[in-house]
């Protein structure tokens, strides 16, 4: 069964081997998650890659690291593997053949643009089609899910959110406090969950509440469920596809079949659901799906539901 993944960190990996002096392959090296042969193997056809950058980067430096990400997205992923193809509109989605694999960009926090619209701007033009306000602690957009301050969104932040309306972008809930989810869900005309669980399964503040998840529903919202451990089974670095499934089954009880997807975050966690460590392992998640719902769900979940619910 074909798969719509919408969060790795391959792109965090490649420059962070760069920076120590190491090439990863992306066809087949080991190290990665999502390497070509994975995707293939997983029956990947969409991979979202997002833009990451460590929180100690100095901010003067942040810009120009994320412009080498996707330098090395270009260089190390389309360039050399002619079967992957840059998704940089939503319509090119439709353009794939078979056997191809789409590639998106997104951005995982907005720090890199510091205050600077004309560097959003640019991020755009780069076919940047989803952007998280934050990763896990402030910025000059809003607060993110670590901060202890817990606030929303500011002025800036919601300047961002319009634009994203404007362009047709995604902006990403899955790293915000709660009180900028609600912000967001009051000004983004296309808000989505690239990576979050549900919160009544496991209490993490990476995961969302079930009146979080009804306002997603309510509002068409993909959300897209994460195989982090640590988000999947309260207090716990271990965790089964059968944990996994029950955030399925959760959410699916809210009323929300028709916005669960999958955003595994492979190469941005360290911890593994069981037979679930790599994209190559997709399979092993759907046919324990199709245990628990019907053929037709899993498709939905697998694919079908993201494609439902792209901007328009």
């Amino acid at each position: 069964m074909k798969i719509i993944d919408t969060h790795c960190d391959a792109l965090y990996k490649l420059q962070d081997a760069k920076w120590k002096g190491i090439n990863l392959d992306f066809q087949r090296a080991e190290e990665l998650d999502t390497n070509l042969g994975r995707l293939n193997q997983g029956n990947v056809q969409i991979q979202f890659f997002a833009i990451f950058l460590e929180p100690d980067i100095p901010s003067e430096k942040l810009w120009y690291s994320a412009l080498e990400q996707i330098e090395l997205f270009h260089q190390e992923i389309l360039e050399k593997n002619p079967q992957i193809k840059h998704i940089q509109a939503w319509e090119d989605l439709n353009k794939l053949e078979d056997g191809e694999i789409g590639a998106v960009l997104t951005l995982e926090g907005a720090e890199p643009i510091g205050r600077d619209i004309d560097k959003l701007q640019y991020l755009y033009e780069q076919g940047i089609l989803s952007i998280g306000l934050t990763w896990n602690h402030a910025n000059l957009c809003a607060d993110g899910a670590m901060e202890p301050r817990g606030g929303g969104l500011t002025a800036f932040g919601k300047e961002v959110v319009k634009l994203n309306n404007d362009f047709k972008i995604f902006t990403d809930v899955s790293h915000l406090t709660e009180k900028s989810f609600w912000d967001v869900m009051a000004y983004a005309k296309y808000p989505f969950a690239s990576h979050s669980n549900a919160r009544a399964i496991c209490d993490h503040p990476r995961n969302l509440y079930d009146q979080q998840i009804k306002a997603m529903i309510e509002k068409n919202a993909p959300m897209h469920l994460v195989f982090n451990p640590p988000f999947v089974k309260e207090n716990s670095d271990t965790a089964e596809i059968a944990d996994l499934i029950q955030h399925f089954e959760h959410i699916k009880s809210l009323g929300g079949q028709n916005i669960i997807g999958l955003g595994s975050d492979f190469d941005g966690i360290d911890d593994k659901i069981t037979q679930l460590t790599h994209a190559g392992e997709y399979q092993n998640l759907i046919k324990q799906l199709k245990n628990t719902f019907s053929e037709a769900e899993v498709e939905q979940f697998a694919h079908k539901n993201f494609l439902n619910l792209l901007p328009r």
